[in-house]
């Protein structure tokens, strides 16, 4: 004879809603990695007004591909005698986090301003063209690292207008 004492209840575990501790890991993961993409363009604005392309603070919230760009960038400023003056102004929105209950890697879109973010020659002080700045649309991927740090990775930019 059976007993339905014996029965194992049915867990709610495997339920769709996401826990408040979930959303809440989520929201700080989102919160830390779009703290790390809006430092990462104060950085490399900090690092463009000598084009300093080997700057420790590049670093700091960048790793990867967009390390590798940023200094690459700054690098062919220092060639060719330019320096930036000013700063970009974000507006990062994250577009999607995974996985959703502890993320490791969040999707950022931007529509990043570099109206008052333009390029001089070191030489003259004088503006390096007549090309203003403006609006553009900037995808970024940001991960969490190993150490617990978020990076950003990668990010794209694209024309000038595009958002």
């Amino acid at each position: 004879m059976t007993s339905d004492a014996a029965t194992p209840a049915v867990s709610e575990s495997n339920s769709t809603s996401p826990r408040p501790s979930d959303e809440a890991s989520e929201h700080a993961a989102e919160q830390e990695a779009e703290t790390a993409y809006v430092a990462m363009w104060h950085d490399m604005a900090q690092a463009g007004t000598t084009s300093d392309w080997t700057s420790p603070k590049l670093a700091e919230h960048a790793t990867g591909d967009a390390l590798s760009v940023m200094s690459l960038a700054l690098y062919a400023d220092y060639r060719n005698g330019l320096v930036s003056k000013g700063a970009p102004r974000n507006q990062p929105e994250v577009t999607s986090a995974v996985p959703s209950a502890q993320p490791t890697a969040v999707m950022i879109s931007d529509c990043g301003d570099s109206t008052h973010w333009l390029q001089y020659r070191k030489d003259t002080g004088r503006r390096a063209d007549d090309t203003p700045g403006g609006r553009r649309s900037i995808t970024a991927e940001v991960k969490r690292l190993s150490d617990g740090t978020w990076k950003v990775t990668r990010f794209a930019v694209e024309r000038l207008g595009s958002c």
